[in-house]
């Protein structure tokens, strides 16, 4: 009866995880976690990138828009000189949503327009 309660008692003792294999696995799921972080940063800055080289596309087509549609002679882009002032154009023509804004003039984007050519760009990050 005693080696039966001896084997028992065995039992009971080894249930449960070591603090080991405890710190095992927490520092398992904070490398884990650091690493989707990072990932997750990557595609953020990627998001930006592209969203900005989309917005120069779509400008610059609504430039050439309002030139097939300019009603001047000969036809003409909008007058500018400014970029929030060629935005209003094109905003006003309904070939842009009403409400767009230009990219941030400070920073990384730094856009310009130039009214001869209808040309706008934006140095994207």
């Amino acid at each position: 009866m005693r080696s039966r309660l001896q084997l028992q008692d065995k039992n009971l003792i080894e249930k449960g995880f070591t603090l080991v294999e405890l710190l095992v696995v927490i520092v398992i799921l904070g490398i884990l976690a650091a690493v989707v972080v990072f990932a997750v940063g990557g595609i953020t800055n990627k998001g930006n990138s592209s969203a900005c080289k989309i917005e120069v596309r779509t400008i610059n087509t609504a430039n050439q828009a309002y030139l097939a549609q300019s009603t001047a002679t000969p036809p003409a882009y909008p007058i500018g000189p400014t970029v929030p002032l060629m935005i209003t154009q094109l905003a006003t023509a309904n070939l842009i949503p009403a409400g767009t804004t230009s990219l941030p003039t400070s920073g990384a984007y730094s856009p310009s327009y130039v009214p001869a050519t209808g040309i706008y760009s934006a140095s994207c990050p």
